[in-house]
């Protein structure tokens, strides 16, 4: 079995956050940034802990200053995900990063981003949707702006709300005017909870905004009842190992929730989050997890048909992704 090849579905992957460090590096050179402190020796990206993480992540998304530089960073992030076997996925996008939140500047950002992903599609065979979030350390009002952005550019590409940023910052029934407007706007709704959160965060994303997946997840695992409910109501988890286990969130691959929600009936799935930062791909993230528990073909075909009935795409889609995940004969 070769894990590198088989077909992919990313449902969590914040577009910044998947730019190459050459990249950013070589796109700080052409403007005279010096960015050398965000790097390692090596070339990657550093950080000391989750707080400072977000500095990084911040510092390096500086340099993307206009739709051109969102365009080529969308041409980079999907030609290295397509390396990976992914054929599908659904970045998270920043109206934040794209034009401070302004409509009219979002729409420029989005038509680059959306024509760079056309031309991946044609060379690559990779599809990608947008899922449009406020910044959850910038507060509740900031992010009905977003909201607007979202709505008022709902459609085939941009599918979905979510909310991404410091988890412990504020609580997500704060943000449910923007979350109504986006479901209103015939959006569908994701958000962050439960990796820094604990079980309790998991229940506020359910009970407050009504989602039907949710970004990591995993604290879950920490009330019996919440993963029984999770089992019940199919609400997806969007779970990314290797991030969790390079940020703290749990020690090492064999503590990693996600085999025994899986076990438990919990529909998981299996995302990057930032890949570079935590050094890891799509098959990176397959490779460990058949190391660490097993998981052969089957468990991998399971995981991605969920990824697939899960994903905020339209059915005509859906169904041409199905027939890219039917077995060769």
């Amino acid at each position: 079995m070769s894990l590198a090849t088989l077909p992919k579905i990313e449902l969590h992957l914040h577009l910044e956050g998947a730019a190459p460090p050459a990249f950013i590096r070589g796109l700080a050179a052409e403007k005279g940034l010096d960015l050398r402190d965000i790097f390692t020796e090596d070339g990657g990206y550093a950080y000391r802990d989750f707080t400072h993480f977000l500095s990084v992540y911040e510092a390096a998304t500086s340099v993307l200053t206009g739709p051109d530089d969102f365009a080529r960073l969308t041409t980079a992030v999907l030609e290295e995900s397509a390396a990976h076997g992914v054929i599908y996925t659904e970045a998270f996008l920043s109206p934040d990063f794209c034009g401070g939140g302004d409509l009219g500047a979002w729409r420029e950002y989005l038509a680059a981003i959306r024509e760079a992903a056309a031309r991946a599609e044609a060379s690559d065979g990779i599809v990608m949707r947008g899922i449009v979030t406020p910044i959850r350390h910038f507060g509740p009002e900031r992010a009905k702006p977003i909201a607007l952005c979202a709505a008022e550019t709902a459609g085939e590409f941009v599918t979905g709300f979510g909310i991404g940023g410091d988890e412990m910052a504020g609580k997500l029934k704060d943000f449910a005017w923007s979350f109504d407007m986006a479901r209103e706007a015939g959006l569908r709704i994701t958000a962050h909870a439960g990796e820094w959160g604990g079980a309790g965060s998991v229940w506020d994303a359910i009970n407050d905004l009504g989602v039907e997946r949710v970004g990591h997840g995993v604290q879950a695992i920490e009330d019996p009842a919440l993963v029984e409910h999770l089992a019940e109501t199919g609400v997806v988890l969007e779970c990314c190992p290797g991030s969790n286990v390079v940020l703290g969130v749990f020690p090492t691959w064999e503590s990693h929730p996600i085999e025994k929600l899986r076990d438990r009936g919990v529909r998981v799935t299996v995302s990057t989050d930032d890949p570079p930062f935590f050094r890891t791909t799509m098959s990176r993230e397959y490779e460990r997890l058949a190391d660490t528990f097993g998981w052969d073909e089957e468990i991998f075909a399971q995981v991605t048909r969920t990824a697939l009935e899960a994903a905020f795409c339209d059915e005509a889609t859906r169904e041409t992704l199905a027939k890219k995940l039917e077995p060769s004969t």
